[in-house]
């Protein structure tokens, strides 16, 4: 295609660069993408995949206490740290292959080492350059410590993953999903966990009432949930790490985790050089096809700004490769998305909160449901379930479905599908249910909670 070195260069080997450069040799592109330390990026390495992991990890303690009130003898067991952190280390180093594999099977050339822009054409991995006709950025996002007095002693969760002892105390700043799940991660394994958000109510960006719902929930777990008060400094102590909070009191901690946010990891790659414009935020501009300012230059996934979730880079990435060498322009629809928080209960979300779509919308109706899972009235477990559905009064379409509880993530995937179909709330109520599950709620609410 082209009498440059490659046909694309690929600068990042995470979900959005890997998918982009299997496609784009897929369709007879000569293909090479660097990477300088995660072969398979965030999501494999310290993201989605570690962190299930240990989520799965972290219910095993409550599933025991569960147990006794269905008939079995079961006692508590002792947790041990090593076992699964080096466990989830082998888990990655096999994927970590796997990826590698995949890009060599699609004939796609792996480069290890840290790349940076040299020019609109010519990419630079250490002393060597290449040339190429297109260039695509996908380095993800990297996380962020504010700078205050201390704050070198803390860690990101890129660390927590990995560190040498057990933290039996635990402090989590932040209000994110990613704190909000480590939280309940840590708890679950043993730690004594405190988390820390400086507003009033945390999930920001979230359906109001699961962020009220996930307020009430997670305390019950055993999180100690703080709000309005954030960390004044950290200093090393004669027991620990010694935190100093601004609302005068103090903690002491093994290890503080800080989950504050992430920033595009563009650190040394060259965007001044090549003349690539970013926003004021800190993100590549781009235009609808992930085009930058300089025509041969590409860039999606975290460090374009947009949703920063692992399918999201994969949907662009083979967008990005099917208009660039396969001809075929498929845009990558952004509207009713689902994700879910695997916090404790899980968080499972799709369309519009309830605030966005009275915004939108103008009139809505609103239907809520409270209760207490089943397992749990035979387990004892003081746990309640959220669900709420959002229609759009004019067309009775359902525009936003919230749900905190059991499986949530697996339940909202599937009425996503639904959603993108433009099922109306007749069609959820002429939907036979499957009994007895959670999930069959969302077919027999009724009555409005509210309508408006």
């Amino acid at each position: 295609m082209s009498r440059r070195d490659y046909d694309l260069f690929v600068i990042g080997a995470g979900s959005g660069g890997v998918r982009a450069a299997r496609m784009a040799a897929g369709f007879g592109a000569k293909v090479a993408i660097a990477e300088d330390r995660y072969m398979g990026g965030t999501c494999v390495n310290v993201g989605c995949v570690p962190k299930k992991l240990y989520v799965y990890a972290s219910e095993f303690g409550k599933a025991f206490e569960d147990a006794r009130g269905f008939g079995w003898d079961s006692s508590k067991p002792a947790f041990d740290w090593a076992t699964l952190r080096d466990n989830k280390k082998t888990e990655i180093s096999r994927l970590n292959g796997i990826y590698r594999k995949m890009l060599g099977g699609a004939n796609a050339e792996v480069i290890d080492g840290r790349a940076r822009l040299v020019d609109a054409h010519t990419v630079a991995v250490g002393d060597q350059h290449y040339s190429a006709e297109k260039i695509l950025i996908a380095t993800g996002g990297w996380p962020h410590i504010p700078v205050f007095p201390g704050s070198e002693l803390a860690i990101t969760s890129n660390e927590v993953f990995d560190l040498d002892t057990f933290p039996k105390r635990l402090v989590i700043v932040g209000g994110g999903y990613i704190a909000v799940e480590f939280a309940g991660i840590f708890n679950g394994l043993g730690s004594r966990v405190t988390q820390l958000y400086r507003g009033p109510l945390f999930l920001r960006g979230f359906d109001p009432d699961i962020r009220g719902h996930a307020a009430r929930e997670i305390p019950k777990t055993g999180v100690d949930l703080r709000f309005e008060v954030n960390v004044e400094s950290i200093s090393k102590g004669p027991d620990g790490l010694e935190l100093q909070l601004t609302d005068g009191s103090s903690l002491t901690a093994d290890a503080v985790l800080y989950a504050t946010g992430r920033a595009p990891h563009l650190e040394s790659l060259g965007l001044a050089e090549a003349k690539v414009a970013v926003t004021e935020i800190g993100t590549i501009a781009v235009d609808s096809h992930f085009c930058t300012n300089v025509p041969s230059i590409f860039a999606l996934g975290d460090v374009i700004g947009g949703m920063e979730l692992t399918p999201i880079a994969l949907a662009e990435g083979m967008s990005f490769a099917r208009r660039q060498f396969g001809d075929l322009d498929q845009q990558v629809e952004y509207d009713f998305i689902p994700t879910a928080v695997f916090c404790q209960p899980n968080i499972g979300t799709v369309g519009f909160t309830e605030d966005e779509a009275r915004a939108r919308f103008g009139h809505i109706r609103l239907f809520k449901s409270y209760f207490r899972p089943m397992k749990h009235t035979i387990s004892g477990r003081d746990e309640q379930t959220f669900m709420k559905l959002i229609v759009e009064t004019a067309t009775d379409r359902v525009v936003g479905i919230h749900m905190m509880g059991p499986d949530a993530g697996e339940i909202i995937q599937g009425m996503a599908i639904a959603m993108r179909a433009g099922a109306t709330k007749a069609v959820f109520d002429s939907t036979i249910g499957i009994h007895p599950t959670a999930a069959e709620e969302f077919v027999t609410m009724r009555e409005p909670w509210t309508e408006e």
